[in-house]
């Protein structure tokens, strides 16, 4: 799956190299070949600290509190998914959205989990992409039990297990 990943790094706490970006990028081909994406994408990514999601969260969302990870979907939605339109493209490709990741707590919660940094990393990559895709686990148990069953599916297809 051809994906554009459009990053920025404005944070100095965790060390953000070629290996990462080269995680995530497998990452996010690999949750778009598996909800079958057809075409070519664009996703812009903000790595900060936890000081930086929690402006961010606080500026978006109204909560004033850090968290792991932001999406910020560009495509329109319905109940089955996203709604691809002409204007959606941008040099071949569609833009998905973006994502937002807090390496800071990246860090803390795979010492909480027990596992590596990458899988924590890829985790949240996958999460939010299934995010820009149009899955929301807030909806209800069904939908958090079908989200969280295909990030796990991805995520092992990938080697990232715990």
């Amino acid at each position: 799956m051809k994906i554009n990943l459009v990053w920025n790094n404005e944070q100095n706490k965790v060390s953000v190299g070629d290996k990462e970006i080269s995680l995530i990028t497998d990452c996010l081909s690999a949750a778009l070949s598996a909800e079958q994406f057809e075409y070519e994408a664009e996703i812009s990514l903000l790595f900060t600290d936890n000081e930086g999601i929690r402006e961010i969260n606080r500026i978006q969302r109204k909560i004033d509190k850090p968290t792991d990870v932001l999406s910020f979907p560009m495509l329109e939605q319905d109940e089955e998914g996203v709604i691809i339109y002409d204007e959606d493209f941008i040099e071949g490709r569609v833009f998905l959205g973006d994502i937002v990741i807090s390496l800071e707590k990246a860090v803390v919660q795979a010492e909480e989990y027990g596992h590596s940094l990458e899988r924590e990393i890829g985790f949240l990559a996958v999460h939010s992409l299934l995010h820009l895709l149009g899955y929301d686990h807030e909806l209800g148990q069904a939908e958090e039990q079908e989200m969280f069953e295909k990030q796990e599916m991805i995520l092992n297809s990938l080697g990232l297990v715990r």
